[in-house]
């Protein structure tokens, strides 16, 4: 049977405890018969700028998606009301080469029930977010942009994974 190779994208690299939490999530993928890789799995080089140093990570990340057969991005809120904007160029990036993207959220409901219930205070009046912009409700978990091409479960890794096999067995 052949193991597919997944891509972990999500803002856990800004964990903490990042390289543990990592090497946890691409130890519980082995146990349900995939290859992970976390991004930061590869050991960064010693590069003379920090913008060096973001290109290189930048360009590993790609090729990783590249080698990747699906990817399983944690868009959870971060830092806000919005998933990370670096997981969502990933989603984004999988979708446009043709890959499966499993999102996962912690709970049930719409953006805007979701939003609600976990920063009220980005809330405005009137379906609109507490700047005055319009407020995006299609009764999704996350902007269609990321909820309509991409399968989102809600629970955690291991519920990511069990919808990645289905949708790699179809």
């Amino acid at each position: 049977m052949t193991r597919h190779r997944l891509y972990l994208a999500g803002p856990d690299v800004f964990r903490p405890d990042a390289a543990e939490h990592g090497r946890r999530l691409v130890a519980l993928c082995s146990e349900h018969g995939f290859d992970a890789v976390f991004p930061l799995s590869d050991s960064l080089p010693q590069l003379p700028t920090p913008p060096a140093l973001a290109a290189h990570i930048y360009r590993a990340n790609v090729a990783h998606v590249d080698a990747c057969d699906a990817v399983l991005a944690n868009l959870d809120f971060f830092r806000g009301p919005e998933p990370d904007s670096g997981t969502c160029f990933e989603v984004g990036y999988a979708v446009a080469r043709g890959k499966k993207v499993v999102g996962y959220v912690p709970e049930q409901g719409s953006f805007a029930a979701r939003i609600a219930g976990r920063h009220p205070h980005a809330l405005g009046q009137g379906g609109k977010d507490a700047q005055g912009w319009e407020l995006e409700e299609f009764g999704l978990p996350l902007n269609l942009m990321l909820a309509v091409p991409c399968r989102i479960v809600v629970g955690d890794l291991r519920a990511a994974l069990a919808a990645v096999r289905e949708e790699l067995a179809a």
